[in-house]
């Protein structure tokens, strides 16, 4: 499945379930959020051998990483975001760094689109 028919689909579904109150930009993230505690959570577990089995938590991983991308299709499409366009925008600037070849700011052969504050921080 391709992300715009996924972002599709979802906004679809949310509108079938739940009323526009609840798709809101604010409770897509607080989506987002509790999953990614989820996530962090079954990754804990895991990497601390405790409370299942490696395979348990995998799933529970899985199905984290997967609740998170389908929050992150209700905010993209609250504030009126192209998902696939956020992504591949995003993408063409992340596959150009080179960290270890600059480790300020991961750029190459000039400064790229990087840019800092006042305090130098970007």
């Amino acid at each position: 499945m391709k992300i715009e028919q996924l972002q599709n689909h979802t906004r679809e579904w949310r509108e079938k379930n739940f009323p526009e109150e609840h798709r809101t930009a604010q409770m897509q993230l607080m989506g987002v959020v509790e999953e990614v505690g989820e996530l962090a959570h079954a990754l804990l577990k895991m990497e601390q051998g405790i409370r299942g089995s490696r395979e348990y938590h995998m799933g529970k991983i899985e199905d984290a990483i997967g609740d998170v991308t389908i929050y992150l299709c209700g905010l993209a499409t609250a504030l009126e975001i192209d998902m696939d366009a956020a992504i591949w925008r995003a993408w063409s600037e992340v596959r150009d760094r080179d960290w270890t070849k600059n480790k300020e700011t991961g750029y190459v052969g000039g400064t790229g689109t990087f840019q800092e504050d006042e305090q130098g921080a970007a």
